[in-house]
């Protein structure tokens, strides 16, 4: 049920302002967001079950994040590679959004269903592997849960309603963000058929910010990335009872090769 508001290229001092609920069982181990021992330049969480991470950034700019795409009545197939893999090669890479889009159009089958953002400064592309190929995110306010991207579940439609309007002003209030992600109401509308019944009475899927004692709510994730090149991006992370566990925040400014350089040119 993981969540993901975002707006790209829609406010006059941010090129992406991009809010994310990560909601995975709580037996489920990982690390707190931090710029990894392996990977220097990657600032993200860590899945220490399966070594991948669900978003991040790197200190050239490039973003990713992911959501699983929901599918109730699919077998469970062993053996498939983790999706969470899907952020990690490509923050760690240096392939353009688009053609690493394209490559994942050839292999996404390895994975089980999955809605994946890949950007870098003036780019950014959506794909999965329950769509027709991939395709360029244009301006605008945009929702990503567990369908296709601006599929209208009533969290995604309220949700990138509530985003547009913290973004009237020239500055981004960031609390208020975070407001608006641990929100714990439910909400109303029409719930779409591919969501099960059985997740009723808590009825999961109609909340922003899930509780729940087995899988819920782990982390609530900004990031900003202005046009001058600052990136600011701050973790927030939750107990079962849906208490704060703990804050990780980072502030750098994008460093920008000459290759990539010469490819914004």
């Amino acid at each position: 049920m993981c969540l993901i508001l975002f707006a790209w290229q829609a406010h006059p001092r941010y090129e992406l302002v991009l809010a994310a609920n990560r909601d995975e069982f709580h037996q489920r181990p990982a690390a707190p967001a931090a710029f990894w021992e392996d990977t220097p330049d990657l600032l993200a969480g860590r899945d220490l079950q399966a070594g991948g991470t669900w978003m991040g950034v790197g200190r050239s700019g490039r973003f990713a994040a992911i959501t699983n795409y929901r599918e109730p009545d699919a077998a469970e197939i062993r053996g498939r590679s983790s999706r969470g893999s899907l952020v990690h090669d490509y923050l760690a890479g240096s392939e353009d959004p688009s053609a690493a889009a394209r490559e994942l159009s050839a292999s996404g089958q390895r994975f089980s269903g999955f809605n994946l953002l890949l950007g870098r400064p003036g780019e950014l592309v959506y794909t999965s592997n329950r769509a027709n190929g991939p395709a360029t995110v244009k301006p605008g306010v945009h929702g990503l849960s567990n369908h296709l991207l601006d599929t209208a579940w009533p969290k995604v439609r309220e949700g990138r309603a509530r985003l547009a309007e913290h973004l009237q002003d020239d500055r981004v209030d960031i609390e208020s963000i975070f407001h608006l992600m641990t929100d714990r109401t439910a909400v109303g509308g029409e719930l779409p058929r591919r969501i099960s019944p059985g997740l009723a009475p808590e009825d999961l899927a109609r909340h922003y910010f899930i509780l729940s004692p087995y899988y819920g709510t782990r982390c609530t994730t900004v990031l900003l990335i202005g046009r001058d090149g600052h990136v600011h991006f701050e973790e927030r992370r939750f107990n079962p009872d849906g208490e704060p566990e703990g804050i990780s925040k980072f502030e750098f400014s994008i460093e920008m090769n000459r290759e990539d350089e010469n490819d914004r040119q």
